[in-house]
Parts: structure tokens; sequence; C-alpha cells
């Protein structure tokens, strides 16, 4: 057995890791029932969806052939910084600097990962996604998310 694409190889051994983890993770919780499912019924299947997905990118790696071999390039240090770096940012200072303050900065954080960053773009982004995710979260479906810093 070959390794025919170094990169769908990674990618399925990844996602089997990760799906894998979530539905192990998601037995923690009450599953419910179909009609009423419990707080572990989405992440589960989810987490299912995601190691088979998971599977088929693997097992693709070891059965189509691929110019070279497709090998796995240099890690893009910078959107992976920005990108996780923004995550973690939003996670600590929601409770302290609440959703108004806090989306917009995350979503400026996160444009900062690409090649064509620009500020006009990224404070347009931001005012836009937080204006629809108000919307969305806080107003339609009520979730108690702290708005403004406490």
């Amino acid at each position: 057995m070959k390794i025919k694409s170094q990169r769908d190889f990674v990618s399925g051994l990844a996602l089997i890791a990760v799906g894998t983890a979530f539905a192990i993770g998601a037995t923690n919780y009450n599953f419910g029932v179909a009609v009423r499912p419990g707080p572990g019924y989405f992440p589960f299947g989810l987490g299912i969806i995601l190691a088979l997905l998971g599977l088929v990118v693997f097992v693709t790696s070891l059965v189509k052939h691929c110019e070279g071999g497709d090998p796995i390039g240099t890690i893009p240090w910078r959107p992976l910084i920005c990108v996780v770096g923004a995550i973690l940012f939003f996670g600590f200072f929601l409770p302290r600097l609440g959703f108004v303050i806090t989306f917009p900065i995350m979503i400026v954080i996160t444009s900062a990962g690409g090649a064509e960053f620009h500020w006009k773009d990224a404070l347009l982004n931001a005012a836009v996604l937080t204006t629809m995710s108000y919307l969305i979260f806080i107003s339609g479906l009520q979730l108690n998310i702290p708005v403004w810093p406490a």
C-alpha cells in the first residue's frame, strides 16, 4: 500500500481524529430521542459524519494517483495564527467586553490572516457580520450572550 496523495492522507487522518474526538466527547451528554434530541445528539452525529468523510479522503489518498505525490507544502503560519488567535480572543473576551466589542475585533483579526488584507474591507465585513449576527443570535434566537461590557 503506497500513499499517492500526501495531502489527502494527512487531511483524512486529521478529519478522522477530530470527528472521533467529537463523537466520543458527545457521549458525555444526554442523547435524547430523534423526536426530542438532547445536547449530545447533534455533536455525536456530526462527529460520525466528519469521521466518515475523513475515511473517504483517507482511502482516496491511497487509490487516486496524483502528479508528484501531491506533497504537503509549507504551513501557512500567518493565517493559522490569526484564525486561532481570533477564536481564543473571542472566547476569552466575550464575557468581559461583550458581543458588540468582541465580535468585530475578532473579524478584523481573522481578516488579517488573508493575503489581501485591507482595513476598509475588514471594517466593513466586521460591521455587516456583527449586525447580522446580533440580529440572528441575540434578537432572533434570544441567546443569552453578554452584549455590552459588564
